[in-house]
């Protein structure tokens, strides 16, 4: 295994990105994505590369005014435990300061993983309720049995 590369995504990395949220989607460990939405939103996505391949995947989708998500983690198995996921959300965070974000939020089964990066849990209902509309998509919906986590970002100044 090479060393891993990280950098914003590009729309040739579409297709494996596709492939690799939806590997884990088909164990109902995340949300599915369509191939049509992962072009759509392929300037919110993270990847890490190794060999050239897409290895692991996050993105920052802007729910509101000063509202993100980091959603769509995924890392291939082989790669887990060596600091790619940490290094895809360090990098939505430090998107989501340098848009202006203040707050992030994630729904996860892993919530263990985004307290150690300062996430804090909340109440879903704190949530607005706009954040919703993908539920609908879920498998789980409307019984979902992910846990909501929030932490503040710091922004940058214009001068950053």
């Amino acid at each position: 295994m090479d060393e891993l590369v990280f950098r914003k995504a590009r729309v040739a990395d579409a297709p494996e990105i596709h492939e690799l949220i939806n590997r884990f989607a088909g164990d109902n460990l995340m949300l599915p994505r369509p191939l049509m939405e992962i072009y759509e939103t392929i300037r919110d996505f993270q990847v890490c590369l190794d060999s050239g391949r897409v290895a692991g995947c996050c993105a920052l989708h802007v729910s509101w005014q000063t509202l993100g998500e980091i959603r769509s983690l995924a890392v291939n198995l082989g790669h887990q435990r060596k600091g790619g996921g940490n290094c895809l959300v360090d990098s939505c965070l430090e998107d989501a300061g340098e848009i202006g974000i203040e707050r992030v939020f994630v729904l996860t089964y892993v919530p263990d993983f985004f307290t150690r990066k300062g996430f804090e849990p909340i109440p879903k209902d704190d949530l607005p309720h706009k954040i919703w509309a993908d539920c609908v998509r879920c498998p789980k919906f409307p019984n979902c049995d992910e846990e909501a986590l929030i932490r503040s970002v710091r922004r940058k100044s214009g001068n950053d």
